[in-house]
């Protein structure tokens, strides 16, 4: 009996994923929605009555139900670079010269549709799907596997028998129009705000704790790129085809050419019928087909040599604006908001663009009542771009010529609190100055706060800060560390199990390094990698506070506004006074032992350029150890370029370019001489 209940869950098994597949890659069911429904239903009732016969990729996972409360960060295994992006024909035609010049035989295209969608990494072992990681910063992203398993266009377990033991392909998730249209109409009629566009929707649904939650959301996937040590070919396109033969959702649209007007026939062609495509793209991506020349053309610093993305141009519509907002963001920057009459552009519909500043607004010279128009940069943020006066109504009496629309005053005021605004010389924005007390930039700091590049407070999200805000119980960061269970407990949604949660995330971060408190305590214009300099520079808070403008300026990249905003942050009494209870809470203000162990000033006054791959060090740990003995990183080689640290395949205008201006060019084992 046992026997047979098992074979029939395997027959169940194999043959639903039979119908998957057909349905959901080759877009040819040959079954009845009904007939499929019922023998899911088997299946799923035969589990749960005998789950020791459960497959490890059975398809009723996709049904989803498992609750992940925390996204685990994992590293990439192949950093997930982005590309290098254009609008312009005549860069792609230098695109094309760079890489003609560089290969001295003939080379191929492949070219392929850009997905608006959220990227994807998928690990596979042994046929079977075991890790999918989002692309986070390019270096390490989030587990998001129990989710993407819910994705019927993703193999769970691989067709045939010819794939690698172990690879990875890359692709891109995306909403579908119909299912986001389809969820903004129930979210309208039960009083929801609509999901802002497809793009987004996806994100946030592959971030959802309840992988039932996204397999409602009929997410997909195409796979466009592959990865390991040990694939079946080598080249980029007859790879795809092989991925394709394993099962995986591989584009139609991908073609191979030999010469750049291949890809502008390519790129024109899409351009026109994007429009009728069931998801969102933004461009058209190129990549040099072979491994081997891909390998010869090699990386810059952020991006591919071998490979480009061509923007399409924004698509425009006109609409009337019907009001202007002010928002205030984290920093106290104001962004004036434009309410619009909906309309549909791009494939979503738009209510509101960015007037960026009051320099734009008197430029446009835009006012209420204005025919607008409107574009979406980068095909996701609508942003308007320009008036249509001849739709201006005008005014009566003796000017006949007089508009009926009064010109737009900016405001004077922050519309939170009231405080009075001011813009410094040289800045486009207004800003309120009350960052201390004005409730969007005090909660927005605090957000900064706990992100995972700074205390990495995971249980501390937007909504628990704002919950906590407005309950009173904080009004700064250091009243974080000042938290209560007693008091958490009466909140609403805040069960023992939450609490306790929140409080150890809390009490975890005291153990964060002190350049990255740097960075968390959110002196303005300090970014993550200047904050790391500041830290191994003057190695405590304490220097820092006492620095002077002139000593700020001996540090790397520091330059005049940065060291003023820096002397004027250790000014105000109140930020000195967070510091020092935030000292008494156990956080980190000082280089760790370790870390001191580590540095030194060998390198002082000394600037390098990184270029190529290493042996004994990755690119981010060699400029690191450059930081951590006093020099400094530039992106690109000058006259004042001290060395070029060159690795295997450095970049050949990059050798020519040192060469010329006569900068020393130095191996990975001359520099770690140099530091030792």
């Amino acid at each position: 009996m046992s026997e047979s209940i098992q074979h029939r869950i395997e027959e169940l098994s194999k043959k639903i994923e039979e119908h998957n597949y057909n349905y959901y890659v080759l877009s040819n069911p040959t079954i009845s929605d009904y007939d499929f429904d019922m023998m899911l239903e088997e299946l799923i009732r035969l589990e749960k009555e005998h789950p020791e016969y459960q497959l490890p990729d059975s398809p009723s996972l996709r049904v989803g139900g498992q609750i992940t409360k925390e996204f685990k960060t994992v590293k990439h295994k192949y950093p997930m670079l982005s590309l290098g992006n254009t609008y312009s024909e005549e860069e792609l035609n230098d695109f094309d010269d760079r890489v003609k010049k560089a290969l001295t035989e003939p080379y191929e295209y492949v070219c392929e549709l850009k997905y608006d969608g959220v990227a994807i990494g998928l690990t596979y072992k042994h046929g079977r799907l075991v890790q999918a990681v989002t692309r986070g910063d390019g270096e390490q992203g989030d587990d998001v596997t129990t989710n993407v398993k819910t994705i019927k266009s993703i193999p769970l377990k691989l067709r045939g028998n010819n794939y690698p033991n172990e690879f990875e392909i890359r692709g891109e998730i995306f909403m579908p129009r119909s299912s986001f249209d389809e969820i903004n109409k129930e979210r309208e009629e039960i009083g929801d705000a609509p999901l802002a566009n497809p793009r987004n929707a996806a994100s946030g649904t592959l971030k959802m704790q309840d992988s039932a939650q996204v397999a409602k959301r009929n997410l997909d996937c195409y796979l466009y790129f592959v990865l390991g040590e040990t694939l079946p070919h080598q080249s980029h396109y007859e790879n795809l085809l092989a991925a394709k033969s394993w099962g995986f959702k591989v584009p139609e649209s991908v073609i191979k050419t030999n010469s750049i007007q291949g890809v502008f026939q390519f790129i024109n062609k899409w351009d026109v019928e994007r429009a009728d495509l069931e998801f969102d793209i933004d461009g058209v991506v190129l990549k040099v087909n072979s491994y081997e020349q891909q390998k010869a053309l090699g990386f810059t610093a952020k991006s591919p040599r071998w490979a480009i993305a061509y923007k399409f141009k924004a698509q425009r519509v006109a609409t009337i604006l019907e009001s202007i907002s002010y928002q205030v963001g984290r920093t106290g920057a104001i962004t004036p908001v434009a309410n619009l009459k909906p309309v549909l552009l791009a494939g979503t519909t738009v209510k509101r663009a960015s007037l960026h500043n009051a320099d734009i607004i008197e430029k446009l010279d835009v006012r209420v009542g204005d025919t607008v128009f409107v574009e979406k940069g980068g095909e996701i943020i609508p942003k308007i771009v320009g008036v249509d006066e001849s739709k201006r109504p005008v005014g009566g009496g003796s000017d006949l010529f007089a508009s009926a629309l009064e010109p737009t005053k900016y405001i004077t005021h922050c519309p939170e609190c009231n405080a009075e605004l001011i813009r410094n010389e040289g800045e486009a924005n207004h800003y309120c100055p009350n960052e201390l007390a004005c409730p969007p930039q005090v909660k927005g700091k605090m957000e900064h706060f706990v992100s995972r590049k700074a205390m990495d407070i995971d249980s501390l999200g937007g909504e628990t800060i704002a919950q906590l805000y407005d309950a009173g119980l904080i009004k700064n960061i250091a009243d974080l560390y000042e938290l209560k269970k007693e008091d958490l407990l009466q909140l609403e949604r805040m069960a023992e199990k939450s609490v306790n949660n929140l409080l150890a995330g809390i009490e975890a971060s005291k153990a964060i390094t002190f350049e990255r408190v740097l960075y968390a305590i959110g002196i303005r214009h300090i970014g993550e990698t200047t904050a790391k300099k500041l830290a191994y520079y003057f190695k405590n808070i304490d220097a820092l506070e006492k620095a002077t403008v002139e000593q700020l300026l001996e540090v790397g990249d520091i330059g005049e506004k940065i060291a003023q905003t820096i002397v004027e942050y250790f000014k105000d009494q109140r930020n000195i006074e967070i510091i020092e209870r935030l000292k008494k809470h156990g956080l980190q203000f000082q280089l760790s032992e370790e870390q001191l162990t580590n540095t030194s000033d060998k390198l002082k006054d000394l600037s390098f350029v990184v270029s190529g791959v290493f042996s004994k060090f990755s690119r981010d740990d060699l400029k690191k150890a450059i930081e951590q003995n006093g020099g400094k990183n530039v992106g690109s080689i000058s006259g004042k370029t001290s060395y070029v640290i060159a690795g295997e395949n450095m970049g050949p205008e990059k050798l020519k370019k040192a060469e010329k201006l006569g900068v020393p060019i130095i191996s990975e084992d001359d520099f770690i001489k140099m530091i030792n």
